[in-house]
């Protein structure tokens, strides 16, 4: 994580769901980000899949890779962000982070789907944000109207309850790309541990009930340690191990 100063304020935390722990299993969801400027920052969310041996190291690759690729692309600072082709660059970061999950494949002499994952790169701006997704999961705004709005909602597979992962064929090429414009105040993205709490199905509207409070929490954070131990006493809370047995990982972020 990098750890300079930032308009944004940002509390984040993986747990691991109830029945990897039930079954000693490891967290194999991964999140990072990276400050880039006071107002520019890069975060991404990564959902190992459930059947794969090694996901857990496939969606920390994921995540670092993605965050470190895009950090690498931007030149500081830049005058005229709309000129910028964010399609083009968050793709190139998809990409690098699927090569580089390829490539830990081979050292680990597995075959790639053992390191299957979900994907998300999010770039947050002060007047614009800009998400690429594969998968499940969604990146969620809420505006300076105290609007609040999904930017991105969680893809399906070819068959029902599957998911897309970036090591899948064409999943950088038929990845989400959104570019949301206004002021935000708040941002949340999320793992699919959480979708049946965040979003309101199968429209996948956000709820609201859910990240006001979460929202409110973010922005008032004094201490950081403080936050991200209340951040995850939340994840682990019956509020929400009763709706969901999933690895969750949560990141807040107010401006």
């Amino acid at each position: 994580m990098s750890n300079c100063d930032s308009n944004w304020q940002i509390v984040s935390a993986s747990v691991r769901g109830t029945s990897h722990e039930k079954f000693d299993l490891p967290c194999q969801d991964a999140h990072c980000y990276k400050r880039l400027s006071d107002n520019l920052l890069i975060l991404a969310v990564a959902d190992g899949a459930g059947s794969a041996r090694l996901s857990e190291i496939g969606s920390k690759v994921a995540v670092e890779t993605a965050v470190n690729t895009l950090a690498q692309m931007i030149d500081l600072p830049f005058s005229s962000p709309e000129e910028i082709d964010w399609k083009g660059r968050l793709m190139n970061s998809l990409n690098a982070a699927k090569m580089a999950v390829e490539a830990e494949a081979s050292v680990q002499d597995v075959e790639i789907r053992e390191l299957a994952t979900t994907l998300i790169l999010v770039l947050a701006t002060s007047n614009f944000i800009a998400v690429a997704q594969v998968g499940d999961g969604a990146a969620v705004v809420e505006d300076k109207a105290g609007k609040i709005e999904a930017i991105t909602q969680p893809e399906q597979g070819e068959y029902l309850n599957e998911t897309k992962f970036l090591i899948g064929f064409n999943a950088v090429e038929t990845s989400q790309i959104k570019v949301w414009e206004g002021e935000p105040t708040h941002l949340a993205i999320f793992s699919d541990g959480l979708q049946m709490l965040a979003l309101k199905m199968p429209e996948a509207t956000p709820h609201r009930p859910f990240f006001s409070p979460l929202f409110k929490f973010v922005s008032m954070i004094t201490d950081q340690q403080d936050a991200q131990e209340q951040l995850e006493s939340f994840l682990r809370s019956p509020r929400v191990t009763e709706r969901t047995d999933d690895d969750l990982t949560l990141i807040l972020a107010a401006l």
